[in-house]
């Protein structure tokens, strides 16, 4: 706790400062320029970025829940948006670090939260790790979303997703439809140019949705904000659908 070897980025030093994500990526740079800009405005709600103070993808984000950009109740706890330890830094502690730092900035609060999922998937947490620190399993959302809580007083109440997360579906019945956030700085490349290829290339109807409010976003039609891919009403994924894995996921 308070090691020099982490810094947490502001509104001061962001602008000097690598997010991990991407940073080496430069078809990324508008999408990493996005998501500064993004973290920016989330601060003044007591979002947090912690991060490894070396050139690599060692970081934590959370935020109180009541403030997420995702659709779940959990008042007075707070949500886990984004977990990442790769590469050489693997095995040095520094997940379980990061995570001590959060689980003390949230000792006055009802708890932790973290999405996950039934089987592990890219760009979530694997819910392993939580599973360690003793979170528990507090609601899920087709087709394989979960939620988890670790409650840090007694009697507290169980966090869920909305409703309207849980249906799978989502409102454009025809065609391939995008939902995505400048949360994650690879998704304006991934989305604008690579999915908008991929679908001419297919000839499939692309429809792009950027949720750019907090609120849009906690009313979204599955757990996963940051980028989600629906055809034909269906919600099919959350991995980024580029040309290799369109075929996988997409049955015309």
């Amino acid at each position: 706790m308070g090691s020099e070897k982490y810094i947490n980025l502001d509104e001061d030093n962001i602008s000097d400062e690598h997010i991990c994500c991407a940073f080496s990526d430069k078809k990324c740079s508008e999408g990493y320029q996005l998501k500064k800009e993004w973290l920016k405005k989330q601060f003044k709600d007591g979002y947090v970025f912690r991060k490894l103070d070396e050139r690599g993808k060692i970081f934590i984000e959370y935020v109180p829940a009541e403030k997420a950009w995702a659709p779940i109740i959990a008042p007075n706890y707070m949500l886990i948006n984004c977990f990442w330890v790769s590469g050489k830094f693997k095995g040095e502690e520094h997940g379980k670090e990061l995570y001590q730092y959060c689980l003390e900035d949230a000792k006055e609060m009802d708890g932790l939260v973290v999405m996950a999922a039934s089987r592990k998937q890219p760009f979530m947490s694997d819910k392993k790790f939580f599973i360690k620190q003793g979170f528990l399993l507090a609601d899920t959302a087709p087709p394989y979303f979960e939620l988890w809580y670790k409650p840090l007083k007694a009697n507290v109440p169980i966090p869920k997703f909305k409703e309207i997360a849980k249906t799978g579906k989502n409102d454009i019945k025809d065609g391939l439809v995008v939902y995505f956030t400048n949360a994650c700085p690879f998704n304006e490349y991934y989305v604008n140019t690579e999915l908008k290829a991929v679908a001419e290339k297919q000839g499939v109807n692309l429809t792009i949705k950027k949720l750019a409010s907090r609120e849009q976003a906690q009313n979204h039609f599955v757990p996963h904000t940051l980028y989600s891919i629906f055809y034909n009403g269906e919600f099919i994924t959350q991995h980024i659908l580029n040309e290799k894995a369109f075929d996988r996921f997409i049955q015309k």
